[in-house]
């Protein structure tokens, strides 16, 4: 497996240089075709819940779901596919093959920076050109992007083909192992506000950032030094990224408070 690309900028204007991947293939302008995800140690793999949970996730996974349906059911209303399943409960805190993702490099920082108890410790913003992934999908969802003249997919448009996770992981027979990346229901705020995106493979429990280290090109690391999280966080503050913005309510609200007045060691 090669090692997916990273970079590791030393200044704030830097950090925005490298994330705004002019190098890349821009669309409509300085537009890219890229999502990212943000984590609090560069040294943390793209692992989905539900692989963490269980040795052996396929034995589980179903179960999750159906009794997530069952117990659920009043919370999605009018459409009853497994793919808006996935996305309310990976939303909830349910233990999905899903992985989050959004359009947003200011929102994946905030991530990458929000838990001040990892700041001696360097962060990472994942980029995924993720209609460079999507050139290595089976031939029934490569036509389903190219009849809609989309580049990622909704839950709609995989209901419509894989209506099951069983005929989903099955046509990774025809490719090997593949990635997707398609946008939830706007189920509430924080969904909209965090630009938000899902990743999900198929016919493979390894980490995400495994397949994308075997598919050159499609993939980058940005290291966020940890030098360089507290002037980060100041930014993103000052840009109101914050808590209280993409996690609307008294939780999100509460979660701002505590990090903005909490204790700050001298840089």
């Amino acid at each position: 497996m090669e090692v997916v690309p990273e970079v590791r900028p030393e200044t704030w204007t830097e950090l925005l240089e490298v994330l705004a991947a002019t190098d890349w293939p821009q669309v409509h302008g300085l537009r890219t075709q890229l999502v990212y995800r943000g984590l609090t140690s560069a040294g943390r793999p793209l692992r989905t819940s539900l692989s963490r949970l269980a040795a052996a996730p396929g034995d589980i996974e179903h179960h999750l779901v159906r009794n997530f349906r069952k117990y659920a059911r009043s919370w999605l209303s009018p459409t009853d596919s497994v793919w808006d399943w996935l996305s309310l409960g990976q939303h909830h805190g349910l233990p999905t093959r899903l992985l989050d993702w959004t359009f947003s490099p200011y929102v994946a920082l905030h991530f990458a920076t929000a838990v001040q108890s990892a700041y001696d410790t360097d962060g990472v913003v994942w980029c995924v050109d993720y209609s460079s992934v999507h050139q290595h999908l089976p031939a029934k969802l490569g036509e389903v992007l190219r009849n809609e003249g989309a580049d990622v997919f909704t839950t709609e448009l995989l209901a419509d083909a894989v209506p099951d996770m069983a005929s989903f992981d099955g046509l990774a027979g025809e490719t090997g192992p593949f990635a997707v990346f398609f946008e939830p229901p706007s189920l509430d705020d924080r969904i909209v506000n965090q630009a938000a995106v899902f990743s999900v493979l198929a016919g493979s429990w390894d980490g995400l950032d495994e397949w994308l280290g075997e598919h050159p090109g499609v993939a980058r690391r940005v290291v966020v030094p940890a030098e360089l999280k507290w002037e980060a966080r100041d930014r993103l503050d000052q840009a109101n990224v914050t808590e209280r913005v993409l996690f609307p309510g008294l939780d999100g609200l509460a979660l701002w408070l505590r990090r903005y007045y909490g204790p700050r060691p001298a840089r």
